[in-house]
């Protein structure tokens, strides 16, 4: 088996070893130059001066008889030293400067951009001459002026890549846990992109050292009697014709520097590219961006679907049991005509303890209705509700800790891919504890032994262990159980479950969904859990919510489901699952069509187009979410309930596959 040592030697290619032998030398000789060479780069032997290459004098000597080979090594510490210094003001200031306008708001990333570009379109080399100028003539002045002139464009890389990061689902959970804006640019967001910066900062090193070299040679830099390879290329570049080793020796000192800081950078980028773990660390939305507005508009009268069809007037629970109520929830992206709805007037009671699932095509608006609840929905997205209650308690009527202590503890939300919710540059223990510790004020220790004790909640082995580990050393079915562990360091009355068996294998699948009843029952926490797959959905919950074009097409109990659901596209989408006992020579059912775009939204039934049972009724007007025998429906004409073949699919055909 190939060990890590021999995978990562193996990417190490002649250049790159050559640059770290050429490094080596380079700090030998920054440390041990002006100890071996540092008297003879001094003394001054006026009788001497002036005069060419000898056996005592290899690269001849300067107008006042030093020996140019032991200034030429000397200065070596000093461009060296003041390369680093620049690079690391101007990559420290504009990783910075970079980085923080990825937790601002909308307003402030605006007017940064601004700024920026209008730094970025000054010169940078002419931008350094004016403040060389300002702060004064010398090294500290050279240092401070190209400092200045390279931030922005360091400002520039790190915001690019920043943004990149920011919209992580790791980001997006740190925003709603209430982390400051501090803390998460410099924990979640600049580990994540330091691979890349590091690689740029090697690189520029090397032009750092050329440009300070060129203001010591204009005299802006280095003054006498301290000097550096550019004073030195000044000083003796008049005698080119008659003594060009003199001359050209700190040129050769500078060209030979500079490309072992390229051959560095060069071998550090083609190391992070081949590197999977590193990729991962530079390649949801953010908190919040949706302002969460209360409409006018009360609460509709389909709030009461969950009813029994016993005939009697059915009892109106109270607040306090459920764990969640949304009333006609919609969310609206800006459009060339305005705005147009993806989520229209979804109205969802959950209550405490229940498992709802929420099905649907892709691009039936289930995901963006979770992320709506969860407060996730992208900028530059608009939530409106009726009513919106988390466990009795109004997100919006809230302040903006309460509100995230509300979404931080009391909700929890288990991504489709694992892998991309955790932050990858962070060790699993110090992910799953971050929860208690912002909310919870729990000390660090506490925290861990509470993470530890969630982590075996959900029957992941060696906890201590997984809890040292990085995200990318847990296998897919470990990520998702941490995920759900996470979500078990508050006390969630609601488990927002969006494609959470999708990217697992069928047995990892059938373990997350047992895992997910077994919580349900022994926390007491609802479960809305959201997928296309409505075979998995029926296995796990009591009530089905059918989605369709941003609206809910159905809502019914699991039971009368498997029974005979009454709305088309429910009825399509159960004719679409094979199952052990279908027929094999028959081709899959599928539903003829496709579902329609936001922008070609019909005035009349979404589904109509694909349904064979569709009218110009269907066609002319949108069927109302009305209580029919127990069950929510929007339907003109809802199938009567009949029971499946045990093949599973429906008497009724649905159109040609």
């Amino acid at each position: 088996m190939t060990t890590h040592s021999s995978r990562y030697a193996s990417r190490i290619r002649p250049t790159g070893m050559m640059g770290a032998l050429g490094l080596l030398l380079l700090l030998s000789l920054a440390i041990a130059g002006p100890v071996i060479w540092g008297a003879d780069a001094s003394h001054l032997d006026v009788a001497a001066a002036q005069q060419g290459p000898s056996a005592r004098h290899l690269l001849g000597t300067d107008s006042l008889g030093r020996d140019m080979l032991a200034r030429v090594l000397s200065a070596a510490r000093l461009s060296l030293i003041l390369a680093v210094l620049a690079t690391a003001l101007g990559s420290a200031a504009g990783v910075l400067l970079g980085a923080f306008p990825t937790v601002l708001g909308r307003r402030g990333r605006r007017a940064w951009e601004s700024a920026m570009n209008t730094a970025i379109a000054f010169p940078a080399l002419l931008l350094a001459l004016c403040v060389a100028t300002v702060a004064g003539v010398g090294a500290t002045g050279a240092v401070v002026a190209l400092g200045i002139a390279t931030a922005p464009n360091y400002a520039r890389l790190t915001y690019t890549l920043a943004s990149s990061v920011s919209g992580s689902d790791y980001v997006s959970a740190a925003r709603i846990l209430g982390v400051s804006r501090w803390r998460l640019m410099l924990r979640h967001i600049l580990p994540n992109i330091a691979d890349p910066l590091i690689v740029t900062t090697t690189l520029q090193v090397g032009g750092m050292l050329i440009a300070l070299s060129g203001l010591s040679f204009l005299g802006l830099g280095v003054q006498s009697p301290s000097y550096d390879w550019g004073r030195l290329l000044s000083e003796n570049l008049n005698r080119i014709y008659t003594a060009p080793a003199a001359a050209l020796a700190p040129g050769v000192a500078i060209v030979i520097a500079g490309l072992v800081f390229n051959a560095l950078g060069e071998s550090a980028a083609a190391l992070v590219r081949s590197d999977p773990a590193a990729a991962a660390r530079t390649a949801r939305p953010r908190w919040f961006s949706g302002v969460l507005r209360r409409t006018t508009a009360g609460p509709p009268q389909a709030a009461t679907a969950r009813q029994e069809t016993t005939g009697q007037e059915t009892a109106v629970p109270t607040a306090d049991a459920y764990a969640l109520r949304v009333h006609d929830l919609s969310v609206a992206f800006p459009g060339p005509a305005g705005p147009v709805h993806t989520v229209r007037g979804v109205t969802l009671d959950v209550g405490r303890g229940e498992r709802v699932g929420i099905v649907g095509e892709s691009g039936s608006g289930k995901t963006l209705t979770a992320l709506a609840i969860a407060g996730l929905v992208p900028q530059p997205g608009r939530v409106t509700a009726g009513l919106m209650e988390i466990a009795g308690r109004d997100p919006a009527s809230l302040r903006a800790p309460e509100q995230r202590r509300l979404l931080g503890s009391m909700t929890a939300v288990v991504f489709q891919d694992p892998q991309s919710s955790f932050n990858p540059a962070l060790k699993m223990g110090r992910q799953l504890t971050e929860a208690s510790e912002v909310h919870l004020g729990l000390p660090r220790a506490k925290a861990m032994r509470l993470a530890q004790d969630r982590l075996h909640q959900v029957r992941v082995p060696n906890p201590a262990i997984r809890m040292a580990q990085y995200p990318h050393e847990l296998s897919g079915g470990m990520r998702q159980r941490a995920m759900i562990a996470m979500g078990l360091m508050g006390e969630p009355a609601l488990i927002i479950a969006d494609e959470p068996t999708t990217a697992l294998d069928v047995t990892v699948q059938e373990q997350i969904v047992r895992l997910l009843g077994r919580i349900n029952e022994d926390t007491g926490a609802a479960i809305l859990m959201i997928s296309h797959d409505i075979s998995v959905v029926t296995s796990l919950c009591q009530r089905v919510v059918v989605m369709y074009a941003g609206r809910i097409v159905e809502d019914i109990g699991v039971t009368s489901l498997l029974e005979g659901p009454a709305h088309p596209y429910t009825e399509a989408l159960l004719a679409a699952v094979p199952h052990m006992t279908s027929d094999r020579d028959q081709p899959l059912a599928t539903i003829p069509g496709r579902p329609p775009q936001p922008l070609e939204m019909p005035c009349g039934c979404a589904f109509a187009p694909r349904c064979p049972f569709a009218s110009d009724q269907c066609r002319s007007e949108q069927p109302p979410l009305e209580v029919r025998d127990g069950r929510r429906i929007a339907c003109w004409h809802p199938r009567p309930p009949f029971p499946a073949d045990r093949t599973g699919t429906t008497t009724t055909k649905m159109g040609p596959a």
